[in-house]
């Protein structure tokens, strides 16, 4: 062909740092004036193909009501996704002479879906759909990544031993056709990166691309077996004037100027806190915004909710599994001290020992006869009347408890090892969504049942998601938990650069799950400070006012933290 962009290709398992290089390679290049976009299979780019496979590759089950997903669907709506990008995103930006980096090819999509158990010539079938559509593309090299094991804490190391060595009989296969380098990811990231680009030095200075063998469609001859796990990504083609917006030590991710807006509210909340704690006279703040609309803390453990559920309900009682687990579930199914204060005021100590459902219920119900609101508006809450049958809400999830509890749940969470496999423990429950399994174990790893490191797993929520995507032209093929991931890991660095100071919680840096709920929070601030900026839906205001509490927090924090003693001396 006729392009002088070269396609330089990028594949391996998840877990070896495969994205993190892809980044730095690219940015590597655009350093030396070298004109080059980076996209990712099978995208994820807002109001594309690739962005709808995703949401419905990951939450077919809350938003869709999908039960399963047969994987040869799955992955041949993936393929999908690829031809879409190919057509819409790639060929045009190699036909202006701009190199692309792929984070994954169709190899993936032969490894993970035969690791799902797709019958061979369905998957001979896919690819070879997808290589009529590469046509006369081809790559000018193609760098498999290889760890000895997976970086991320939350792989499983026998899923990803297996995607390794199918894996490696694609590349062993594909060597005859393609230019293929194998990287060993180890030693340091300038290292790699170094040794990627000077495998790159002659397709850079050649005019051209190196074709592959007459026998390339010969991949259909593969037998193995993988599994579909690989991450749905962004796909981004970045105009003059997006290059120019970039900061190059976070690209290929584009951002925009609510980025910078998402380091200045979460110093000014956190300030706000500390004001407020210290007791200072009002007003908190000069920013009208916040001085005017409701927002969360910069750390979720520290909002007021929270808060009474370390203090009054976890470390208050019985501190067996079982029981903290009841008194957890029981509190944040409806959210509200309110709800709790009521239930305690009716039956004394809120034990599973004790429990009623009849009882409970009973109580409940009256105080929605009365008028009161059980459930708190902050988390929406599915009525779970096609699980147990019942059209009241509450009397539902009182029976998902007793299931649980009854599925020794407590005791199964207290013996996993990741949060991840908590996350999916309780995921595995009816009427309990991402969203929802994610703030759950986040609450009972407050407790001393878990002891995860809140840095290991997060879950974007759909406020998070709106907020990226007000914070991000592009991520750049990061998914959006690696977004989550990176503003944790470079929180000092942003506040550094914006000239800010940032308390940190008396020594505890802001945590994944708190990076995640600022997103949430931003979106809000956003839809004031910068309403041109778009999100996830049409939410135009901010709904809830400030109204300050009368009532002092006396704030106390997991004693794991070891956060109390510095709390106490101020």
């Amino acid at each position: 062909m006729s392009e002088n962009g070269k396609l330089i290709v990028f594949e391996g398992p998840d877990g070896v740092g495969k994205t993190t290089l892809v980044s730095g390679v690219v940015t590597r290049l655009r350093h030396r004036g070298i004109p080059c976009g980076v996209f990712s299979f099978p995208g994820r780019e807002p109001g594309t193909l690739g962005e709808h496979i995703y949401t419905l590759h990951h939450h077919y089950h809350d938003q869709y009501q999908i039960a399963s997903i047969d994987p040869a669907s799955l992955q041949t709506l993936h393929v999908a996704a690829h031809i879409d990008a190919i057509a819409r995103c790639i060929r045009p930006a190699l036909a202006a002479g701009h190199h692309v980096v792929l984070d994954r090819f169709w190899w993936s999509t032969w490894v993970y879906g035969a690791y799902a158990g797709i019958p061979t010539d369905i998957l001979d079938a896919l690819v070879e759909l997808e290589d009529v559509c590469w046509a006369d593309i081809h790559p000018a090299a193609v760098f498999l990544i290889r760890a000895d094991k997976p970086w991320r804490p939350n792989e499983v190391p026998e899923r990803f031993l297996a995607l390794r060595r199918l894996y490696d009989a694609v590349a062993e296969c594909e060597a005859k056709r393609s230019q293929v380098y194998t990287i060993h990811n180890c030693g340091t990231l300038e290292e790699k990166i170094g040794e990627i680009i000077a495998k790159l030095e002659p397709f850079l200075r050649d005019g051209e691309t190196p074709s592959r063998g007459a026998g390339h469609s010969g991949h259909r001859n593969r037998r193995t077996h993988t599994h579909d796990g690989h991450r749905s990504q962004q796909a981004a083609v970045l105009s003059a004037h997006e290059k120019q917006l970039t900061f190059f030590s976070i690209a290929p991710a584009v951002p925009t100027e609510v980025f910078d807006t998402y380091w200045r509210f979460a110093a000014e909340r956190q300030q706000i806190f500390f004001r407020r704690c210290e007791g200072a006279p009002q007003p908190w703040t000069t920013d009208p915004i916040l001085a005017t609309f409701k927002f969360t803390n910069a750390y979720r453990a520290a909002d007021r909710v929270s808060q009474y559920l370390i203090r009054e309900v976890i470390y208050q009682g019985d501190q067996s599994p079982d029981e903290v687990f009841f008194r957890v579930l029981v509190f944040k199914v409806f959210n509200r001290v309110e709800t709790w204060e009521l239930l305690k005021q009716a039956v004394g100590e809120i034990s599973y020992a004790g429990y009623s459902f009849e009882r409970y219920a009973t109580i409940l119900e009256g105080a929605m006869s009365a008028g009161r609101s059980i459930f708190s508006a902050a988390y929406m809450m599915p009525t779970g009347g096609h699980t147990f049958g019942d059209p009241v809400k509450h009397r539902n999830y009182l029976r998902l408890i007793e299931t649980m509890l009854a599925d020794e749940v407590p005791q199964r969470l207290a013996e996993v090892p990741r949060m991840r496999q908590a996350f999916d423990l309780l995921r595995s429950y009816p009427m309990i969504g991402d969203f929802l399994a994610y703030q759950y174990v986040t609450d009972l790893n407050y407790s001393e049942v878990t002891d995860f490191s809140e840095m290991e797993f997060t879950v974007p929520g759909p406020g998070a998601r709106s907020g990226i995507r007000k914070c991000f032209r592009t991520t750049g093929g990061m998914s959006e938990a690696d977004i989550i991931l990176m503003m944790a890991e470079r929180q000092d660095v942003e506040f550094a650069r914006l000239g800010l100071e940032f308390r940190s919680l008396w020594g505890r840096p802001l945590q994944l799950i708190d990076c995640q709920n600022l997103f949430c929070e931003v979106d809000k601030y956003a839809r004031v400070a910068h309403p041109e900026a778009e999100g996830v839906g049409d939410r135009k205001r901010i709904k809830q006012h400030f109204r300050p509490c009368l009532d002092p927090v006396v704030y106390w924090f997991p004693p794991k933290w070891n956060l109390n003693v510095r709390v106490a001396e101020g």
